[in-house]
């Protein structure tokens, strides 16, 4: 969701903070911020409400000088979009400045506390409270000798007894103007990653900062906090102490973040979707053994034979790929599955027991309520694994094992090769389990051939971007779409609409095809487009019927179809060709024409496609 920066060295700290904000623009923000400390000894901060480019404006009526500071993009929460809600947040008299992700649940009573001793908020963020805090606590430390001898160490104490008062999640970084040789900073529920320089340290809330300046980076684990100078980190857990920290390899080049030639990010991401598919399998299909294999479950095959159920559970279009998930587990592993939103289960009571595996689906690897509902889960004492993109996140660290996509950097707002990445890792994984139980050798032989089809039927499918785009033109105008499909291509049809909504504020709705007569029916006029999932499979027949029914009605027809269906084509207004594959693997080929009419949708409605309004990458807040 929001987005930091921070940097400490030899060079001038904004050149860093603002190329970083830029690369956090996707996570979606509405003002950013940075802070400086000069060579004077000066805390000093710009912001403003809007685009980085805005900020930038400012920057150059006022420049910031100084080889530290600290920057963040912000997705309002607590107070609306305004310049004294941005960050960063001083504490105190301009004793420090703060950036923060995340939400603190009980800011209210600290605040009304901080107000009582004298201190003055000008903004209406739960953010300022913790600045406030940290210098109530830096008051009470002994502060007349040499702190930087002491590792900083009343420094470290201050922010660790505020931490120790705050309920909720965050990802912080605090700069003192007394002693600008040094950062903290501290994650709780909010992702955090110290990049390691030669001379210099650089800190961020996910890895695209980095790179480009540094390959090393330190992945900070759940409650811990760090003490960076320009030469120095020291890592300390709020229970154990002073820690070891391991410095991993950034695997994100600069030219990766990069539009690469494509208008937006969206479309490239799109167009990418052959290569991310083909990494998601790399390594991962043993002809031999006709099965799939992982290595970071860390569960042996006989522990994962013995679930008798898998509960997955995500949020938005990881909900939707869990749901894929379901129809390929049931076709190819024989187990009995439950999709659940995180947001709900979370809440709810559900009978579990340590024959139910938990899997966690999500794209960042942060989703507050998918963390939350994993949480919950290992409590109960089910196995947990993950499925998610992002190395060192908090649920590939939380999770008791997992899978990583390799899907590469996704920057638009608006996953696609997450999607269709999960969907592939899922049926890999019902490979994995049917081969476990009763799936046969052949079974599983001709299940690997057909998966390594998969990314040449996808850059196959991305051939119809042009008549897509066409198609896209004719019912740009249009206020309500109904996407339907059934059986695997119920969930993409969810998908569909899904994409249009977030990135071109078209009402529209997925159901199965067969439901459309128990209600959404009445919605079909002339300029209400259905779009239709009728791909070559068992019940091409009655999503057949199901598309007379529309046309009986006036409602104008775009048909997703196998290439070359004839039938189709004579009934559709609009038709776009797909290439033939086996049913469980139609959801990620299926879905390729209707991210791509999103796309084209929302450009000629003139949206911003990577930025759509109110959304944001990473939804780390409930």
């Amino acid at each position: 969701m929001c987005g930091i920066v921070g940097y400490i060295g030899p060079r001038e700290a904004v050149e860093f903070l603002v190329s970083g904000l830029r690369r956090l623009e996707y996570r979606g923000y509405d003002s950013a911020g940075v802070a400086t400390i000069d060579a004077r000894g000066s805390l000093n901060v710009v912001k403003s409400v809007g685009r980085i480019d805005k900020l930038d404006d400012r920057l150059a009526e006022t420049p910031l000088a100084g080889n530290v500071g600290i920057g963040h993009t912000r997705w309002a929460t607590h107070g609306a979009p305004t310049d004294v809600n941005a960050h960063p947040h001083f504490g105190g008299d301009g004793v420090l400045a703060l950036v923060h992700n995340g939400v603190i649940e009980n800011f209210r009573p600290l605040k009304a506390r901080l107000q009582s001793e004298g201190y003055e908020f000008v903004s209406a963020t739960d953010s300022e409270v913790i600045a406030h805090l940290i210098d109530s606590c830096l008051g009470k430390q002994d502060l007349s000798g040499d702190v930087a001898a002491e590792n900083y160490q009343p420094l470290v104490e201050a922010v660790q007894a505020a931490l120790k008062q705050l309920q909720g999640t965050y990802g912080l970084v605090v700069a003192f103007r007394d002693w600008p040789e040094v950062l903290i900073g501290a994650k709780s529920g909010s992702p955090l990653i110290v990049g390691v320089g030669d001379g210099e340290h650089f800190i961020a809330s996910d890895g695209s900062p980095l790179a480009g300046y540094t390959d090393k980076i330190v992945f900070l684990a759940e409650h811990e906090l760090a003490v960076v100078t320009a030469g120095s980190l020291r890592v300390i857990h709020r229970d154990q102490g002073h820690v070891s920290h391991s410095v991993q390899v950034l695997e994100i080049e600069a030219g990766a973040i990069d539009l690469g030639g494509f208008e937006h990010y969206m479309l490239k991401e799109i167009f990418e979707q052959p290569e991310s598919i083909k990494n998601a399998m790399r390594g991962r299909l043993d002809r031999d053994a006709a099965t799939a294999r992982f290595g970071g479950l860390n569960l042996t095959p006989q522990q994962l034979r013995a679930m008798r159920r898998c509960l997955l559970t995500a949020c938005g279009t990881s909900w939707h790929a869990a749901l894929v998930g379901e129809y390929q587990f049931e076709a190819l592993a024989r187990m009995p599955v439950e999709v659940d939103y995180a947001s709900e289960l979370r809440y709810r009571n559900p009978p579990l027991d340590n024959h139910t595996l938990v899997f966690a689906i999500t794209q960042s690897g942060e989703t507050a309520d998918t963390l939350a509902a994993l949480r919950e889960t290992k409590r109960k004492g089910c196995p947990t694994l993950g499925i998610c993109n992002v190395v060192g996140s908090t649920i590939a660290q939380e999770s008791d094992g997992g899978v990583y996509l390799r899907a590469g950097p996704e920057i638009g707002v608006a996953s696609t090769k997450a999607f269709t990445s999960q969907c592939t890792v899922l049926a890999m994984l019902a490979l994995y389990f049917g081969r476990l139980r009763d799936l046969s050798y052949a079974a599983g032989r001709r299940i690997i051939e057909e998966l390594e089809e998969l990314p040449d039927k996808v850059r196959t499918a991305l051939r119809c971007n042009e008549v897509v785009k066409e198609i896209a033109g004719k019912y740009a105008h249009c206020e309500t779409f109904l996407y339907l499909g059934r059986q695997f291509n119920f969930p993409t049809a969810l998908e569909g609409a899904l994409k249009l909504k977030e990135i071109s504020y078209i009402h529209a709705e997925g159901y199965p095809a067969a439901e459309m007569k128990h209600g959404p029916i009445a919605l079909v006029d002339k300029d209400t487009p259905s779009v239709f999932l009728v791909p070559q499979g068992q019940v091409y027949d009655k999503v057949m019927s199901n598309l007379q029914e529309i046309k009986a009605r006036g409602g104008p027809v775009i048909a997703v179809v196998g290439e070359g269906d004839t039938d189709a084509a004579r009934l559709a207004d609009d038709i776009i060709e797909i290439p033939a594959v086996e049913e469980y693997l139609q959801p990620i080929v299926s879905v390729i024409p209707l991210q791509l009419l999103a796309y084209h949708i929302a450009v000629a409605r003139g949206c911003d496609v990577d930025k759509p309004r109110n959304l944001a990458k990473s939804v780390t807040v409930e």
